[in-house]
């Protein structure tokens, strides 16, 4: 299929189907974890290591669930990267590093980690803790990005992990790996940054698109769309990140 075809199948056939592509990184990401945690035994203790807003709590009402963050960030501190418009930690079980929780070894049969390791500077020294405060067998859960922009400054220290990151730290650290899949692909990852076109021109070049300009974003996502579509392996190269579940040996 040539561009042309693409954009007339995307755009101007009556019915087709619509360019959603590069806008699933949340939505994958979340529906995976609620999958992931339906797989804990009921009753399980949990930790949520990071959990910010704890947004996951919810699908953690089969769990005993305890919540920890650093509770340091406030959007209002710095205006730099993508920031939250507003930002509650609500209340928090506890407030500590994350690789230095003051409960004792093997204190939990799970751990959940979700979008934290690139605001940490020795996400390294975490993964050390998760081993130290799980169960034998307890269950690991992680997602990060594999690539991402400058959010939640400052404290925003890495732009992502390769699967290669968790394979070498987990084995170090007395975790069998279970499962490393990535999210999206090459193709998806441009077309989520495609997607900020408009409102990084307004932003950061004073430029607002015109009607030829906002057409050709809608053909390249098009084409993008096609791709994404027929896309055999090109998340070895690029994707939004990686969804991990572990047990401790």
């Amino acid at each position: 299929m040539n561009l042309k075809q693409t954009i007339k199948k995307y755009i101007f056939k009556k019915n087709s189907q619509p360019i959603i592509v590069g806008t699933l990184n949340e939505s994958t990401r979340i529906n995976w974890l609620e999958e992931a945690l339906k797989k804990i035994p009921a009753g399980f203790k949990i930790l949520d290591a990071g959990a910010g807003e704890q947004q996951f709590k919810e699908f953690c009402k089969h769990l005993q669930y305890v919540s920890q963050d650093f509770a340091q960030y406030k959007p209002e501190n710095l205006n730099s990267g993508l920031q939250m418009v507003k930002w509650d930690y609500g209340h928090l079980d506890i407030i500590s590093d994350i690789a230095s929780i003051p409960r004792e070894d093997e204190s939990f049969d799970a751990v959940m980690c979700t979008e934290v390791f690139e605001h940490i500077v020795n996400p390294r020294e975490a993964i050390k803790e998760f081993s130290r405060l799980l169960k034998s067998d307890g269950y690991l859960i992680i997602t990060a990005p594999f690539c991402s922009l400058t959010h939640f400054a400052p404290y925003h220290f890495y732009s992502g992990f390769n699967r290669f990151f968790y394979e070498e730290e987990l084995e170090k650290n007395g975790f069998k790996t279970i499962e490393i899949i990535p999210n999206g692909n090459y193709f998806e990852y441009l077309a989520q940054e495609v997607n900020r076109l408009p409102h990084m021109a307004k932003k950061y070049s004073n430029k607002k698109f015109n009607k030829t300009q906002t057409n050709g974003i809608i053909k390249l996502k098009a084409l993008l769309q096609n791709l994404s579509d027929t896309d055999s392996n090109s998340s070895e190269l690029l994707c939004f990140g990686y969804h991990v579940i572990a047990r401790k040996k």
